[in-house]
């Protein structure tokens, strides 16, 4: 499976697993292929810069280093992703989230996440 995290489940992932219940077995399955979005890292160095987020290592350097450490692939937003988030259904405000959604869409992955909100969305979901 092609399996997107949320940037919530990266950040589990690495410090808080057992969040992640059962699912950590398929996250941790070889046979599968884990991708962060580069919006999720975004994400994390606007939430670091206003302070709702601590990292022991600033997010330029934590967020690849542990990517690699934990065998998770990064994922390039194209124009396309990103314009595909006109064309969804107001169902989530959150920015990105959407785009998550418009990535998973386009490239037939499947969303990781604790947000059930997203699951409302034609994706598939892997609920946390």
């Amino acid at each position: 499976m092609r399996l997107l995290l949320d940037t919530h489940v990266f950040l589990w992932l690495l410090a808080e697993p057992e969040r992640l219940g059962s699912h950590i077995h398929t996250l941790e399955d070889p046979g599968n292929q884990l991708l962060l979005s580069a919006a999720s890292s975004w994400e994390i160095a606007i939430k670091v810069q206003l302070g709702r987020l601590q990292l022991p290592d600033e997010p330029r350097r934590y967020v690849p280093d542990r990517m690699r450490a934990i065998g998770v692939e990064p994922l390039a937003v194209q124009h396309g992703h990103a314009l595909a988030v006109a064309a969804l259904p107001p169902l989530h405000r959150d920015p990105f989230d959407r785009l998550l959604v418009a990535q998973a869409r386009d490239l037939g992955l499947r969303i990781v996440t604790a947000d059930a909100q997203i699951a409302l969305y034609d994706v598939g979901t892997l609920l946390v």
